[in-house]
């Protein structure tokens, strides 16, 4: 989904409001935002990411009473001035070789207060709570673009695995996977592929030479305007025996009381514990420790993880991405929570489903060969 340049420049200006109020409140001369993701979220979508995997990118931006300056180079400044950022922003451009001018111009900038920062450097303080929580909270624009990628993202991945084949390498599947989402101006910030045999040997299997004999799992992390689609799918090349669609129906079960749990007011410590719950219930109650169980997602593929002491309060407009697991077998999808409950992001129409809790829920793709 395109937004419109003034939508982009409106959203942005609501951003920038939200920043200049955490410089009020602090007391703070200016705020220097370095990572990839804020540079998303402050812009409207705007992406200054090259290297995919950095966490920073070749952009960053420094907020204050006055001004929301693009700090950059000669390189690429002009790219991101046409096609990133929206109307608004000025533009610090130094040489290449010296990055160091953009730190004088932050210090001036500030007019000797204090800076703060998403990723602070010496003498300056990080960015306070109150603002991490608001980016946690998509207003409506995001939310639309969030669903067309989802919407892509799901695509893909039963576009590889509907091509899939058992003699496919894990590294070819990944491979397709990522080819699938790029063609969607998708970033695969992660991509990870396991066959039969090495989806019970580790949690995170990241691909290999080795074929993917009966049944491979398929795993996203996909990112598009700074936003995170995060889901999991299987294909089986044979019929699913009577403990794999056990161990399906119980993972979703697992998958379901967690899921139930996400209501507006309730803490993120609680769906933790709901979790740990099931799975005493599914007695694999030493599951959880095997695995992270997934939290809050959007800018970041986990902006905040579920755990027994997250205590951040849920809000409609917040998304999540839960990965339950047992050995050999997990089940994940991005959802929004919006004033009717959880909305599925990452649905495709056309992949075999069941009804759990109310909710279709993805199985096991059983493919022919």
């Amino acid at each position: 989904m395109s937004t419109a340049p003034d939508d982009r420049a409106a959203e942005a200006a609501a951003k920038l409001g939200l920043l200049r109020a955490a410089l009020v409140q602090s007391g703070a001369g200016a705020i220097r935002l370095r990572g990839a993701g804020w540079f998303a979220w402050a812009t409207a979508g705007g992406d200054c990411a090259v290297q995919l995997a950095s966490d920073c990118g070749v952009a960053e931006l420094l907020v204050t009473a006055d001004e929301a300056c693009v700090l950059t180079d000669e390189i690429e400044a002009e790219r991101i001035r046409q096609e990133e950022v929206p109307a608004g922003f000025t533009y610090h451009i130094v040489p290449w070789a010296e990055p160091e001018l953009h730190d004088s111009y932050a210090l001036n900038a500030a007019g000797g207060k204090l800076v703060l920062s998403d990723r602070p450097r010496q003498d300056e303080q990080a960015l306070p709570h109150s603002l991490r929580l608001r980016r946690m909270v998509l207003t409506a624009a995001e939310q639309e673009r969030y669903r067309a990628l989802g919407r892509a993202a799901a695509e893909a991945m039963g576009e590889v695995l509907r091509a899939a084949r058992p003699d496919w390498s894990e590294l070819r599947l990944a491979g397709a996977g990522a080819e699938a989402l790029l063609r969607r101006a998708i970033q695969p910030v992660q991509v990870l592929a396991a066959g039969s045999r090495r989806l019970h040997l580790y949690r995170h299997p990241t691909p290999s030479f080795e074929a993917i004999g009966g049944h491979a799992m398929l795993a996203f992390s996909a990112r598009r305007h700074g936003l995170h689609a995060n889901l999991t799918r299987f294909v089986s090349f044979r019929p699913s025996s009577l403990d794999e669609r056990n161990e399906q129906h119980d993972i979703l079960q697992v998958e379901a009381t967690a899921l139930d749990a996400v209501r507006p007011g309730q803490s993120l410590a609680a769906v933790y514990h709901a979790l740990d719950a099931a799975y005493r219930h599914a007695n694999r109650p030493d599951a959880i420790r095997s695995h992270h169980q997934g939290g809050i997602t959007g800018y970041g593929a986990r902006e905040l993880g579920a755990s027994p002491t997250s205590a951040t309060g849920l809000e409609e407009g917040m998304a999540f991405a839960f990965n339950p697991s047992f050995d050999g077998i997990k089940i994940e999808d991005t959802f929004l929570l919006g004033p009717g409950g959880l909305e599925n992001l990452t649905v495709d129409p056309s992949w075999p489903t069941t009804t759990i809790g109310g909710r279709l829920r993805p199985l096991w793709l059983e493919a022919t060969t």
